[in-house]
């Protein structure tokens, strides 16, 4: 952490949150106001619309198991993957030594110097308290709160059809909270918990703002979907969605066994099971398979149209929560582009809204906090979280450091916000002269002025099964092994690369980065994707983000991006709508303005950035059918001119020699 930081904020303010942070800690692990907890089985919700959800009610209770008298503040957590799950989630975690030894051990299983740094990542997940954020926080509700676990419609032991974050679904969220806190248990004030896709549902209830809804804790949120994972560039990412998909509408299908034994058995259940088994399945199969553009069904012309009903509701507007929101997210997260963007727009004072960026995939979110150096576990701020807003706890929360991220090349730091303060916009140019440092297509280098002229191609090929953004897309799977996801040259062999020269001294890279690339295609259409990466001195190529974009969804919508003073864009905002699509001619030069998730990081002196350009990035994306189609796979062409440079617009701070 710089000095600066340092001085900037109180003592306590740092990743840890030092004294308070022990104390958090302590709270959470002590003993407990309530020795039990009561569980209410599959209580019926029924919704404005008659649909009736199904949920867990978890109550703390006496030794005798009797639920307390006491009213409790509530927490709310809507899933799609069957409360059924969470409870047995857990009921895993509640063998207490079987559990405590599990979490010991965990916390020093290191496989990394064996080339398994991804699965050693994974393993440390339940260390720091995701397992008890995904399920049921049995310390939380022993401590004086009731949880409330709800099957979304359509999944689980819920009535109706999955809505996939549909607006009747948003409705859902609403009404839930609504009931919870009209419950004799309830003290009427009621929090949000929960992971994925139930921290998107947090958001999109606290954006419809229920009176009783007082604070909301998503880890790993999305909230502009169609950019995060739905058509992320343009392209459908078939390393996560189909798997997800299978999962879920798997889940869903399972029966309560239990009323079929008692004669309770919902037929209404079954009948909304048989009428929509596979849930959003044809739209993915109709991406996937449709030829043409004019062969495209209109159930998923709908979804590539700017004002349907569906794309409307995935598009979030985080900048109408108004109540405190503590974000967890990961910079190679399958929502790393909504995290950070939407805790900026949460419209709360300062205090009232943290954020948390760990150096995580999906699968791996939380991995390193509550370990020495790093954030107190995400079930210790979870219960502090909700003590200070739901409870009126003073015990201090609200001044952990606004933010506190992984600094890529570097480790845990606070700021007080993110971007860090201090950041200077400059372009960077990709050159063709040789770098020396890069076994690729084409090894040129990035400098601060425009210089050489060039045609580089590069051609669609697989290597980037091999790459931390196939990570990234398949939800940190393909990262347990280091050989791919730690290191980027193998991928790189079927890229242009463009390196600088070494910086001299510690150089900080924090906010979104924008790519601007003068291009000419032989075909009708094509597909770039670029990564932002930290070389360092032994070879080893680190991608801190990346970004694609296909080149006929290229169409900027101006009023939702953001430029540097210069005019150059920051954060080029796609539309990416079929009836936008921008038309290509063959042969003829074309300019790609392509924007890249915020990332935060350090390059250390000796270590170079560098900027990796692809014409595919399978499988993080891949084109619609008949825009793979029109681009015919053909290989691309990067038109590097003096007089029309291609550029990569980096937020620096420091002085790296260049």
């Amino acid at each position: 952490m710089s000095a600066g930081l340092v001085s900037a904020q109180s003592g306590h303010a740092t990743p840890d949150g030092g004294a308070l942070g022990a104390a958090w800690t302590a709270t959470h692990d002590g003993p407990r106001t309530y020795p039990q907890v009561h569980i209410d089985w599959d209580v019926p919700i029924t919704m404005s619309d008659g649909t009736v959800l199904k949920a867990n009610v978890y109550r703390p209770a006496d030794a005798a198991g009797v639920p307390a008298a006491e009213r409790t503040p509530t927490i709310v957590n809507l899933t799609p993957y069957s409360k059924l799950l969470s409870n047995i989630a857990d009921s895993a975690q509640s063998v207490p030594v079987l559990s405590d030894l599990l979490v010991e051990a965990l916390k020093g299983f290191d496989l990394s110097g064996y080339g398994l740094g991804g699965l050693t990542e994974l393993t440390r997940v339940l260390p720091a308290g995701l397992g008890r954020s995904f399920a049921v926080d049995r310390k939380l509700v022993q401590s004086g709160y009731t949880q409330v676990v709800v099957d979304v419609r359509g999944t689980g032991f819920s009535q109706g059809i999955w809505q996939v974050f549909g607006e009747r679904e948003q409705q859902d969220g609403v009404e839930v909270v609504d009931w919870a806190a009209r419950q004799p248990w309830s003290t009427g004030d009621v929090g949000m918990s929960g992971v994925s896709y139930s921290a998107i549902n947090q958001m999109q209830t606290a954006e419809r703002k229920p009176a009783a809804l007082k604070a909301i804790f998503p880890i790993v949120p999305g909230s502009d979907l169609i950019r995060d994972i739905a058509a992320t560039g343009g392209g459908v990412g078939i390393g996560f969605l189909p798997m997800w998909l299978l999962g879920v509408n798997g889940l869903k299908l399972v029966p309560d066994v239990q009323s079929v034994l008692t004669g309770r058995f919902d037929t209404k259940w079954l009948a909304d099971r048989a009428a929509d088994p596979l849930t959003f399945f044809n739209y993915l199969l109709a991406a996937l398979t449709v030829p043409s553009i004019a062969e495209v069904p209109e159930h998923l012309m709908n979804l590539l149209t700017d004002d349907s009903l569906l794309r409307t509701a995935w598009l979030g507007h985080p900048e109408r929560i108004e109540i405190p929101t503590f974000v967890y997210g990961g910079w190679h997260d399958i929502f790393t582009y909504s995290s950070p963007r939407a805790f900026d727009a949460v419209n709360v004072p300062a205090g009232q809204k943290k954020l948390i960026m760990g150096d995580t995939y999906h699968l791996t979110s939380g991995s390193g906090m509550g370990l020495p150096g790093g954030p107190p576990r995400l079930d210790v701020l979870q219960r502090a979280w909700f003590d200070k807003w739901l409870k009126g706890i003073d015990n201090g929360i609200d001044s952990y450091a606004d933010v506190t991220v992984w600094q890529q090349g570097g480790g845990w730091t606070s700021t007080t916000e993110f971007p860090r303060p201090g950041m200077d916009y400059r372009r960077m140019y990709l050159d063709p002269a040789v770098s020396g440092t890069a076994r690729s297509l084409h090894d040129g280098s990035l400098t601060t002025e425009p210089r050489g002229a060039a045609r580089l191609t590069v051609a669609p090929g697989l290597t980037g099964v091999c790459s931390r953004d196939s990570a990234t897309g398949t939800a940190g799977l393909t990262a347990l092994l280091d050989v791919c996801a730690k290191d980027d040259r193998i991928n790189e062999t079927n890229g242009l690369t463009f390196t600088s020269a070494p910086v001299t001294e510690p150089t900080q890279i924090s906010g979104p980065i924008a790519v601007h690339l003068n291009t000419v295609l032989d075909a009708t259409d094509g597909y770039w994707a670029v990564t932002v990466n930290d070389v360092a001195p032994d070879g080893r190529s680190t991608v801190w983000t990346s970004g694609q974009l296909q080149a006929s969804l290229r169409k900027v919508d101006d009023a939702k991006s953001a430029r540097s003073p210069n005019g150059d864009y920051t954060e080029p905002y796609p539309i990416l709508t079929l009836e936008d699509r921008l038309p290509l001619v063959p042969g003829e030069p074309t300019i790609i303005d392509l924007g890249l998730p915020a990332t935060d990081g350090v390059l250390q002196p000796g270590h170079r950035l560098r900027i990796d350009v692809y014409a595919l990035n399978f499988p993080r994306g891949i084109p619609l059918r008949p825009l793979l189609n029109e681009s015919e796979l053909q290989p691309q062409h990067l038109e590097l001119d003096p007089n029309r440079p291609s550029w990569v617009n980096i937020p620096v701070a420091g002085n790296p020699g260049w």
